[in-house]
C-alpha cells in the first residue's frame, strides 16, 4: 500500500489500515509531544494545505494516538490519547463489548477503560481495540491489552486499566486517516436531530 508522506523517511506498511484506501491515509512527522501534564497533545509537521482537518483520526504502527484538533496552512495538533479531556470509542477485541477509552493522568503506560458492562467476559491480557463507532477510526485499531480490572461501586461497570501498545513518549511519524464518509454522516445525523 502507498501513502502520501511529508518527508522521504522510510515507513513502514501499517497492517490496521489495510482497509483504508491509499487516499485516505497521510504520513506525517511529530514534531512536538508533551506527555507530562493533564492536557497532552503533539504537533504535526503537516497542516490544512494538505487536507488535514480537525477531528480526523491518528494512529501509527502499533495503534492509537490521538484526534486533529486544530490546523494551519503547515502544521497541526493532535489530542492525546493522553489528556483527560479525550474520550474515544472501544471495545474488548475477542467479545465486542464496547466502552469508553479515557485517561486519568497517572501514567503514560496506560489509559483506562470505563463504561464496560459487567456481564462482558474478560481476562487480563485481552486486546482492547477501537470500536468503530465513529467515523474518525476504523475498527479494530490496536490500543493495548487489559493489565487490571476493578468494578465502579457507584455504576457497576468495569473499569479496566489498559497497558498501551504504543510508547506515548516516544512518537516519530504517524498516519492521519482522512474518513471521506464523515460529512455525508454528519450531515445525515444533524438532519435526524433536528426532526
Amino acid at each position: 500500500m502507498l501513502f502520501k508522506t511529508t518527508d522521504s523517511a522510510a515507513i513502514k506498511n501499517f497492517e490496521n489500515l489495510k482497509m483504508q484506501l491509499p487516499d485516505d491515509v497521510l504520513v506525517s512527522k511529530v514534531i512536538h509531544n508533551s506527555y507530562n501534564v493533564h492536557e497532552n497533545f503533539l504537533t504535526l509537521n503537516s497542516g490544512s494545505l494538505l487536507g488535514i482537518k480537525p477531528d480526523m483520526g491518528v494512529v501509527n504502527n502499533l495503534g492509537l494516538v490521538g484526534i486533529i484538533d486544530k490546523t494551519s496552512p503547515k502544521y497541526s495538533t493532535v489530542v492525546s490519547i493522553l489528556n483527560v479531556r479525550s474520550r474515544i470509542n472501544a471495545k474488548i477485541k475477542k467479545s465486542n463489548h464496547f466502552g469508553s477509552l479515557v485517561w486519568n493522568a497517572k501514567s503514560t503506560g496506560f489509559v483506562q477503560l470505563i463504561d464496560v458492562p459487567r456481564l462482558a467476559a474478560i481476562r487480563k491480557g485481552d486486546t482492547i481495540v477501537t470500536g468503530g463507532q465513529s467515523v474518525i477510526f476504523p475498527e479494530n485499531i490496536n490500543i493495548g491489552t487489559i493489565d487490571k480490572i476493578e468494578i465502579d461501586n457507584q455504576t457497576h461497570y468495569y473499569t479496566i486499566n489498559v497497558k498501551l501498545f504504543n510508547d506515548m513518549t516516544n512518537l516519530g511519524h504517524v498516519y492521519i486517516i482522512k474518513s471521506k464518509d464523515r460529512e455525508e454522516l454528519n450531515n445525515l445525523e444533524k438532519t435526524t436531530k433536528n426532526e
